[in-house]
């Protein structure tokens, strides 16, 4: 993309083989960084995606751990570092995405999206921040936390979840951490489910088009350690979409800053919230 360059960085990025984590690494690496791949079970894919990376020239390792219990998260951020000797990026994009309903939410089905989608990136975030001490997280969300969805419940409370936590940390841990976070619109198709979905979605979408994953690369790069373009070394703790004109609007007064594609507003400085 020639936006940045991320020479002799190191980044961890969950979820790294598959969907949207696969291409930030990718996209991360064709901008020089070096990149630790994590997954949980997609072994094959994550190994796919690291040797990608290295045809690239930079440095690549895969790095397992499960994020499906409390421990999972543990010491992900201390195992980089024996690998790599260095960290300055964290992406923490690993999610589960599980179709439950009101009606269908139970204690355990919630405890399971929790684990991956709030309790890992919170983790890992407070490893990275407490071990490095400085650098760069970028949290993914999902714009749908602004509304009420009610066909997955549980992974809306999560992701809702993780946005606060998002400014928290962020508060927490500057100026020499900075935490961010993007919102995905309607990028890819949700797991399982065919590409096709995606036209009947679209529908939906008052620009009538969806997303595509540079769209993520492209507002995630303003939250890294060594961007060119302008908001970068003032940002912290907003909450930035990519929703291609889905609602609710991107310029809503009182919210936190968030940068919307396409962009109907230049990016603030400000990380206020409401």
């Amino acid at each position: 993309m020639g936006l940045v360059n991320l020479r002799g960085q190191t980044a961890l990025v969950t979820g790294a083989g598959k969907r949207v984590g696969r291409a930030i690494a990718l996209a991360l690496a064709a901008e020089g960084a070096n990149v630790a791949v994590h997954y949980s079970r997609s072994r094959a894919e994550a190994e796919q995606t690291a040797a990608e990376i290295a045809a690239q020239g930079v440095r690549s390792w895969t790095i397992q751990a499960d994020f499906a219990g409390p421990e999972g998260a543990v010491g992900l951020v201390g195992r980089v570092l024996e690998l790599a000797g260095a960290l300055d990026i964290v992406i923490n994009s690993a999610a589960t995405f599980l179709p439950h309903r009101l009606e269908e939410v139970t204690w355990d089905g919630y405890l399971a999206e929790f684990a991956v989608n709030a309790w890992a990136p919170f983790v890992v975030s407070r490893e990275f921040a407490q071990q490095v001490g400085r650098g760069s997280i970028v949290n993914f969300l999902d714009c749908r936390i602004q509304g009420h969805s009610v066909a997955h419940v549980s992974y809306l409370w999560t992701k809702q979840l993780l946005a606060e936590m998002t400014v928290m940390l962020a508060l927490r841990y500057a100026p020499k951490v900075r935490v961010n976070a993007v919102a995905p619109g309607l990028i890819l198709a949700p797991p399982g489910e065919e590409e096709s979905t995606l036209d009947r979605l679209v529908r939906q979408v008052p620009l009538k088009r969806r997303g595509e994953v540079e769209d993520l690369v492209s507002a995630a790069w303003p939250m890294t350690p060594a961007i060119s373009t302008l908001p970068s070394p003032w940002t912290t703790a907003p909450r930035w979409s990519t929703t291609k004109g889905t609602s609710p609007p991107c310029s809503r007064a009182g919210t936190p800053a968030r940068r919307c594609w396409p962009p109907i507003s230049p990016p603030t400085r400000s990380g206020h919230r409401r």
